[in-house]
């Protein structure tokens, strides 16, 4: 399902955590603050109740979970 920005879009289940959703349906929690960014209105929600309707951001560069920043490649930055 796509959202209101032609976003692909994600429905909460009662108990969802931002970083739980940012690692299942984008494979990492390091994208939480994407995910965030993409719906703001919900910033301040930290448990969410089900059946509320965040959109997913797209991932443009895959974030590397193996090496620390300091030590990722130039061009993957």
């Amino acid at each position: 399902m796509t959202g209101g920005r032609g976003m692909p879009t994600y429905t909460t289940k009662s108990g969802d955590m931002w970083d739980l959703i940012a690692y299942k349906q984008l494979g990492s929690s390091s994208y939480t603050d994407l995910l965030i960014n993409a719906n703001l209105q919900y910033r301040e929600t930290y448990l969410f109740p089900s059946g509320v309707v965040l959109e997913l951001p797209e991932i443009k560069t895959p974030v590397n979970n193996r090496l620390p920043p300091w030590k990722w490649k130039r061009s993957a930055l």
